[in-house]
């Protein structure tokens, strides 16, 4: 991981803008850190999808055979899965992906427990990428579940390259996938840019990352925490922003930065119902069901491949 984040690194700190890949977030630190948001009163997306999946998984379920094998996507601490596993007929297995290996298998060890009759297969990978499955489906064939907003780490064009790769993945599979179409500037802000300090300090372990992997030496101090609206595509942007100038080692080369120059960090784009579902069309998912949040913009859809 280190040669390739190294690599990575230097290509979105040298580049103008500057960026760093959001997916170098998620070590056991910031997946740490990133569930703790997610308990967090200002951010929304978990509460209103938590309100939501009872139902879609109940619903989900009369569309699956008994045996089916369950693909999430970025799996995190594997919380969601639990209202699946639960709703679903007698599932065969729960292969689980997710980049950050250490909290993939953390994670496995307290979900599996609960559930002795479920194989359990973590898959450390970088679902950017194309993924294959290490084992093959059940009797009940494979359900994709790609939950909260991460969808929206892509940009357009890339998540319809995410979709058309699960597509390949899962085969002749459904996917229940997790989308926001949030467009509030307040509720925005206090979910993204929260002052309990938890989202900053979630941003700002990417350089602590740096430091400890890469040879690095950021100071983290040097850099707050700014999110940023913007149109067309609507959409978040995080980035971390030099209070001073500075130059930093990074493995043998050296990077400076100007007062108030910004790492643009993560960014979360927001879709509508219509644009979300046509974008899965393009990429060869027919919409079969979708599950909105009272009073919210959160929404669950249910995609089927396409023959």
């Amino acid at each position: 991981m280190s040669d390739a984040f190294l690599r990575d690194a230097l290509a979105g700190l040298t580049a103008v803008p500057k960026t760093l890949p959001g997916k170098y977030l998620w070590d056991e630190i910031g997946s740490d850190l990133f569930d703790r948001i997610c308990h967090s009163a200002d951010y929304y997306p978990t509460a209103q999808e938590t309100a939501l999946l009872p139902q879609a998984a109940a619903d989900v379920a009369r569309q699956v055979r008994p045996g089916v094998t369950v693909v999430e996507f970025g799996s995190g601490a594997s919380r969601k899965i639990r209202t699946l596993l639960d709703a679903l007929p007698e599932p065969a297995a729960y292969i689980a992906i997710d980049i950050s290996g250490a909290y993939l298998e953390a994670a496995i060890r307290r979900l599996a427990p609960d559930y002795p009759g479920i194989a359990m297969v973590p898959v450390c990978a970088d679902y950017s990428k194309p993924v294959t499955l290490p084992v093959q489906a059940g009797p009940g064939g494979i359900l994709g579940f790609y939950p909260g907003t991460s969808i929206g780490n892509f940009d357009p064009s890339e998540a319809g390259r995410f979709l058309e790769r699960a597509r390949k993945t899962l085969g002749p599979s459904l996917f229940l996938v997790g989308a926001d179409g949030t467009a509030d500037p307040e509720r925005l802000q206090r979910a993204y840019g929260a002052a309990d300090g938890l989202m900053a300090a979630f941003h700002r372990n990417i350089l602590t990352r740096l430091n400890r992997e890469c040879g690095a030496d950021f100071d983290t101090d040097n850099f707050r925490h700014q999110i940023r609206l913007l149109p067309d595509p609507f959409r978040v942007e995080a980035h971390l922003v030099a209070t001073r100038p500075e130059t930093y080692r990074l493995g043998a080369h050296t990077i400076a930065f100007a007062a108030s120059e910004s790492i643009r960090t993560d960014t979360s784009h927001k879709y509508t119902a219509d644009a979300f579902q046509a974008l899965a069309r393009e990429a060869g998912w027919q919409p079969r069901a979708l599950w909105q949040a009272e009073g919210g913009s959160f929404k669950l859809h249910l995609l089927q491949a396409q023959d």
